[in-house]
């Protein structure tokens, strides 16, 4: 060994710089372990708090956020609802939402939730006495129900940040060792070859791969799959991870639930009137700028007031889901269905003629009047309809409809069981001036 590097070592024996050497090595080398052990521990700490603590949090944020969702759809129907009863039932669900375990320990909520509940009871007080208060109220509530879904934004986003803060803090810590452990590779030489490679494979790798897997985490990718890991942390956060995609699914399903129930009819599946007009809204300004046909078309179940009164209301609910099913058979996948209230149905048809609409509705009428609906005591009941169709290229969806819904009095004038289609626009002005 030349000790001409070490000049204020020469004259001590080679032993003597071995073993200062080595006692460096192993001081430093020490070090480096004792730092990697705090690194590991830490990292088993942050997995641990994200297993026991941050996970068991964030799902109770997700099912806060659907609670309060849920209240705010409730109330909503508490609006919309067509009957008391339906208007009670709806109350009810939100006085037990409101009351929720998981709502009262949120304080922000619990308040929220609470001045809900008072609002929405004393709409329906005043509805008692005062038959226009929902529509009085109904711009307050549009505000408060407003403040109800950035609550449940606020709530989704603090458990989202929880978990974020947790594996940012497991990651940090585990690309600090690697850090370190690279550091101690000129001490140990080929000694630490063999404990690099293990380092890699048990360590490194795994942490890439989580990396890569929380880049591309997404409901629309399926629950992510790792190898076996021979390490406890790995392994923890590697099933963090699969809780953390399952609460993202869960939550993506319960989205799309509730944007279903916003939707769609609840009786016949069919979609509701809000999302109906909204729709077909859209369709006529698009047919209207390319100056294609439309038609629109209302509909309604004859004599179906003797229906319920005879066999009761559930018999009712029966017919109206087995003529939605109809309906679905009957007309194109193009055509826009939706129950626009009680036993009333509203249509619109694109790229299609008054005429060629008067076809679609014949076939309809024709296949109801020879429908027979088995209903669940095992009675039949026949019914029939009445539609009225109405030309929507040259005017608002509004008057289209209007235009259809008279023909539909003129049906039911004309004895019912029929389509009758509206005068057009040109046809009405020359009655006016006749």
């Amino acid at each position: 060994m030349n000790l001409g590097i070490f000049p204020g070592l020469r004259g001590i024996r080679a032993g003597r710089v071995f073993s200062l050497l080595a006692a460096l090595f192993v001081l430093t080398f020490g070090i480096v372990v004792v730092l990697v052990v705090l690194d590991q521990q830490r990292v088993i700490e942050s997995t641990r708090h994200l297993q026991e603590q941050t996970v068991p949090e964030i799902l109770r944020y997700q099912r806060l956020a659907r609670n309060l969702e849920q209240l705010r759809q409730e109330g909503e129907r508490v609006f919309t609802a067509t009957t008391p009863p339906a208007r009670q039932q709806a109350m009810f669900v939100v006085m037990l939402v409101a009351s929720h375990p998981s709502v009262l320990e949120h304080a922000q909520s619990a308040a929220l939730a609470r001045e809900t509940e008072r609002f929405l009871n004393d709409v329906m007080h005043r509805a008692a006495s005062d038959s226009k208060a929902f529509t009085t109220y109904r711009d307050e509530w549009l505000r408060l129900s407003a403040r109800l879904s950035v609550q449940v934004e606020d709530v989704s986003i603090q458990g989202v940040n929880l978990a974020s803060s947790d594996l940012n803090e497991v990651s940090g810590a585990m690309l600090l060792a690697r850090y370190k452990l690279m550091a101690a590779l000129g001490l140990v030489g080929l000694f630490l070859l063999l404990f690099l490679f293990m380092l890699s494979r048990h360590l490194i790798h795994p942490l890439q791969r989580i990396d890569r897997v929380l880049s591309g985490l997404s409901v629309d990718h399926p629950s992510p799959a790792f190898e076996p890991s021979a390490m406890r942390e790995i392994h923890a956060v590697e099933e963090a991870i699969g809780e953390l995609h399952a609460s993202l699914v869960q939550n993506e399903k319960a989205r799309f639930a509730l944007e279903e129930l916003a939707n769609n009819d609840g009786l016949t599946g069919l979609t509701n009137r809000r999302h109906f007009l909204l729709q077909a809204n859209a369709e006529v300004q698009r047919g209207q700028r390319y100056e294609r046909s439309l038609t629109v078309g209302m509909a309604d179940l004859d004599f179906f007031k003797n229906l319920n009164d005879t066999y009761g209301h559930a018999a009712g609910d029966s017919v109206l889901r087995s003529l939605a099913g109809l309906m679905r058979e009957t007309f194109r996948q193009s055509d826009m269905i939706c129950r626009y209230g009680g036993e009333e149905f509203a249509f619109l048809f694109p790229e299609t003629t008054l005429a060629e609409a008067q076809v679609l509705a014949e076939r309809l009428r024709s296949r109801c009047a020879g429908y027979e609906i088995i209903l669940a005591d095992g009675r039949e009941v026949g019914v029939c309809i009445s539609i009225g169709l109405a030309n929507a290229s040259r005017c608002s969806l509004e008057t289209a409809l209007n235009r259809a819904d008279d023909a539909l009095y003129e049906a039911k004038h004309q004895g019912r069981n029929r389509v009758v289609l509206a005068p057009s626009g040109e046809q009405l002005l020359l009655a006016d001036d006749l």
